[in-house]
């Protein structure tokens, strides 16, 4: 379970590392499962292959695995039982979860996104780094790395605090429509600020805000980086995605995150 320690550090900054939760056995069925779906030529035990971008041939627009560029977004197994024991209903976080969004409330899962890659660049130049938000309703997202994502990985990359200045920018508490102009006022600002790079080790995960600035970082390592991601959804998301952004943005989270002074 979470510390108030913790609750307190996400509600402040938007996101939480929480390390070694991940079951193994499940984490390297996700990674033979992955490379089941790449294209003829990446092979698992020849990290010279994993290096990016993928050649035209290999780029596929179909989104159940999408790859193109250095990204590879593996959806097909989201929908598989064991793939939403390993990250969404994993019983550590989903009690986590739960604590900060009501026992009882969470939408129980049909699948989750999928395994997300990031190629590493190799003498490419990197990106430059800058913050997005997500458009479709949720209330928090977990990411879990099931392997290792050593620092300028790839990691999920977050912005702290921009969860509560992006939040009163959009016209609704969930939905994608907001107020352009502050939107990118705020977008504009965290982009000066550092951001915070979650790398970490196979089965660690990272809690976050739905309203956090953050993005898929460059990965200037030599490892791929592997990542599942599920977002979870209260009940009453359908009511309390049309309200507009709250004076007390975490009213409809858990009593124990809404009594929690920042």
């Amino acid at each position: 379970m979470l510390t108030t320690d913790e609750m307190r550090f996400f509600k402040r900054n938007g996101y939480l590392i929480k390390r070694g939760v991940l079951d193994p056995a499940l984490m390297e069925r996700a990674r033979t499962r992955l490379w089941a779906g790449a294209p003829p030529g990446r092979r698992r035990d020849d990290p010279d292959t994993w290096v990016g971008p993928f050649r035209a041939d290999e780029e596929n627009p179909d989104g159940a695995n999408h790859r193109r560029g250095f990204r590879w977004n593996f959806r097909e197994p989201g929908g598989e039982e064991w793939m939403v024991r390993l990250l969404a209903t994993e019983p550590k976080v989903w009690a986590m979860a739960e604590q900060m969004l009501g026992k009882g409330q969470l939408v129980q899962p049909e699948r989750i996104r999928g395994i997300y890659c990031t190629l590493p660049y190799g003498d490419h130049p990197p990106q430059a780094l800058g913050c997005h938000t997500d458009g479709h309703p949720f209330h928090l997202g977990v990411v879990g790395y099931v392997d290792d994502v050593p620092p300028n990985g790839g990691s999920f990359m977050v912005w702290p605090e921009s969860h509560r200045a992006f939040y009163p920018t959009f016209t609704s508490q969930y939905l994608r429509d907001q107020d352009e102009a502050a939107y990118e006022k705020v977008r504009t600002a965290f982009n000066q600020r550092p951001p915070v790079d979650t790398h970490g080790q196979a089965g660690d995960i990272v809690f976050w805000h739905h309203r956090l600035g953050h993005m898929a970082s460059p990965n200037t390592s030599r490892q791929l980086r592997q990542a599942v991601l599920y977002d979870f959804l209260k009940k009453d998301i359908e009511q309390t995605q049309q309200e507009p952004p709250q004076k007390d943005m975490w009213r409809d989270w858990s009593d124990e995150m809404c009594a929690i002074a920042l």
